[in-house]
């Protein structure tokens, strides 16, 4: 695909640095890219660099973390204002909350019998790129593996970090509400992402999505990856009857892992693409 609105890079909880995101996304034959790094903005100056030198089109993109139905929820901003006052100070409290985050996880571990693994994600973090984020899960993750808690990524967050689990701390999220007033304050086109991969009955996963649209959300990422199509085709119907647009990306965290960068099922042709609205656009302010 030449479209690929959802990714990430060292700047987050990616494998590789936002420039070398944009130049493996650009070999693959994408052309119009956007950085959804987790909460923070600190990748797209990287990125946008990399783009421009490769005449490709990065929109500015991110990927907040909220709180809706007791669960953590994440959203997708798209062409939003980058120093938007609302915006900057959301992500402020959001970075000191995902540091009291990893404590919090650190924490549990160590009363588990795991200790040190504050320091041990903050290694795995540093070995990819140095960020002054806070190590998430996929960092503690690696540090489990290594400290052999865990025979692999899969059972730690299956055992200790998945969502439900003693690592799923989510107590310093806002609201979805809050999050998308948020992203609507600095004129971002939002999207929700990959809405079938949290563990909600069809019910309930309705309920998200109309709540999503009726504060003021735009878009479904219809298409995360290579989920299977009965999935995509669930989330087209709901599309549909919410008025919303399609988003897709591949969600690429790193080499060989959950999907490759332009990698994701194709999207229902009936579908309004979220892109179309920004392709070729100016973004209103450059990082």
């Amino acid at each position: 695909m030449d479209v690929d609105l959802h990714c990430h890079s060292t700047a987050s909880d990616g494998a590789l640095a936002p420039a070398v995101v944009v130049a493996r996304a650009h070999e693959r034959g994408v052309r119009l890219l956007a950085l959804t790094d987790h909460d923070t903005l600190e990748g797209l100056e990287e990125a946008r660099a990399a783009a421009q030198a490769l005449d490709m089109q990065l929109v500015n993109g991110i990927e907040l973390s909220c709180t809706w139905g007791g669960a953590t929820i994440h959203v997708l901003g798209y062409a939003f204002v980058s120093d938007a006052p609302a915006l900057l100070q959301s992500i402020a409290e959001l970075h000191e909350g995902r540091w009291l985050r990893a404590a919090e996880i650190s924490r549990r571990l160590d009363n588990k019998g795991m200790p040190g693994a504050l320091e041990g994600a903050r290694a795995v973090q540093q070995e990819l790129g140095d960020s002054g984020n806070a190590p998430a899960r996929p960092h503690f993750a690696e540090f489990l593996v290594r400290a052999g808690h865990v025979k692999d990524r899969a059972e730690a967050f299956r055992k200790w970090l998945g969502s439900g689990k003693l690592g799923d701390v989510k107590q310093h999220w806002p609201t979805l509400p809050q999050a998308i007033d948020t992203l609507l304050q600095a004129g971002a086109l939002i999207s929700l992402a990959h809405p079938w991969q949290y563990d909600f009955t069809r019910s309930k996963r309705r309920k998200l999505i109309a709540d999503f649209a009726a504060a003021g959300g735009h878009a479904l990422e219809v298409v995360n990856g290579m989920q299977p199509a009965e999935q995509v085709g669930g989330l087209a119907i709901l599309a549909r009857e919410f008025g919303l647009q399609a988003s897709a990306g591949s969600d690429f965290h790193a080499p060989g892992d959950w999907s490759e960068l332009g990698m994701y099922r194709p999207v229902p042709a009936d579908l309004s693409p979220l892109w179309a609205r920004f392709q070729h656009v100016q973004q209103p302010t450059a990082i």
